[in-house]
């Protein structure tokens, strides 16, 4: 749900009916639920996993980003479980609302930003020791399905209420299809790290894109993602299934320089980020507030935008206390001027950029 110009109440960090509350009257700015980025790597020089969370979760709650799931790229197994370890506590005090592993379990030829040597097949035992790390903080794994192993993974996964994310994989129409089938609900940035879409040979996203049980992730930067295609995905999921990401690394908030994305160094020029040297993408530097703008330049539809980034990925992460302006949800309030820009921001009842 949506609100433009909106006057709601707030008491005791949740939303109430305006006469049972204090009242949010901004004229002249919209009025939105909180941002929810369900696949960030990092912010404000930092990374997750060897960075300043709190620097990280400040940078992208002031552009908007009240929920924020920390994304961690592949690396060897033992690098892996410390970071889960020590990211857990973090999602548990609710600074972050999980921990999502994009890889190890991905296809070397779809690599992207992933180093080539930390990819390996999905194995029980690793799956089952990377999940007891984080102790339920674990929210998401995105997999290639076409790994050896990886059937038996992702069924393990679904069972102990991971969310299964196919991403960074050469796997085949019928392949997604069995993976979707066996629980798998989450595109990873679709269109990125995975085979073109081919009217002989489909490949997954015909697959992730008809399926009503997928939600789509974009990577709203008009870099990742054509224009007419973020608007042509959008339309063809439709804004319930289509989630905006940032898919942010270590640069977002910061300026042009070099970063380190696990173990790749990243160079950033003109705000794109690459491995150095290379022309490969290296996450963005996105942040959602800038997704949002770009997708509503795309679509001519500010409140759809709003709603993929969210009412779809709070649905997607099973958070269902937040993502609408509905009385006892979350008080999460991202302000707008007429310009999609970020005004105000309240997260949990609290002012973090209280509107002038």
């Amino acid at each position: 749900m949506r609100a433009s110009n909106a006057t709601i109440g707030i008491r005791d960090g949740l939303i109430v009916e305006p006469a049972q509350g204090t009242v949010i009257d901004q004229p002249g700015l919209s009025v939105h639920p909180g941002f929810v980025d369900q696949h960030c790597h990092g912010g404000a020089g930092h990374a997750f996993g060897d960075g300043d969370v709190d620097a990280i979760a400040a940078a992208h709650l002031r552009a908007g980003t009240t929920s924020l799931m920390a994304s961690l790229v592949s690396a060897p197994r033992e690098i892996l479980v410390s970071q889960v370890r020590a990211l857990a506590p973090r999602v548990h005090d609710g600074t972050l609302v999980g921990i999502h592993l994009e890889g190890p379990w991905l296809a070397r030829s779809r690599c992207g930003a992933h180093d080539p040597l930390a990819l390996r097949e999905p194995t029980m035992d690793e799956a089952r020791a990377l999940l007891d790390a984080g102790g339920g903080a674990v929210r998401m794994v995105t997999i290639a399905p076409e790994l050896a192993g990886a059937a038996e993974v992702i069924g393990h996964l679904v069972e102990r209420g991971v969310i299964v994310a196919i991403g960074h994989t050469d796997c085949t129409e019928q392949q997604a299809r069995q993976a979707i089938a066996a629980g798998a609900t989450v595109a990873t940035h679709l269109f990125n790290a995975m085979p073109a879409l081919h009217h002989r040979e489909p490949g997954p996203i015909p697959a992730l894109l008809a399926d009503p049980r997928v939600t789509v992730e974009l990577i709203a930067d008009g870099v990742h993602v054509a224009p007419s295609i973020l608007a042509l995905a959008g339309r063809t999921a439709g804004a319930s299934r289509t989630a905006l990401v940032s898919d942010a690394m270590a640069a977002a908030c910061m300026g042009d320089g070099r970063y380190a994305l696990g173990s790749l160094e990243v160079e950033v020029v003109d705000g794109i980020a690459r491995v150095a040297g290379t022309s490969t993408l290296a996450g963005s530097t996105l942040t959602m507030a800038g997704a949002v703008r770009t997708m509503a330049k795309a679509t001519g539809d500010l409140g759809t935008a709003v709603d993929m980034a969210t009412a779809t990925p709070a649905r997607c992460l099973g958070l269902d206390d937040r993502g609408a302006l509905e009385p006892g949800m979350r008080a999460d309030l991202v302000l707008l001027d007429s310009d999609a820009q970020v005004r105000g921001v309240m997260r949990g009842g609290s002012w973090v950029i209280e509107p002038a």
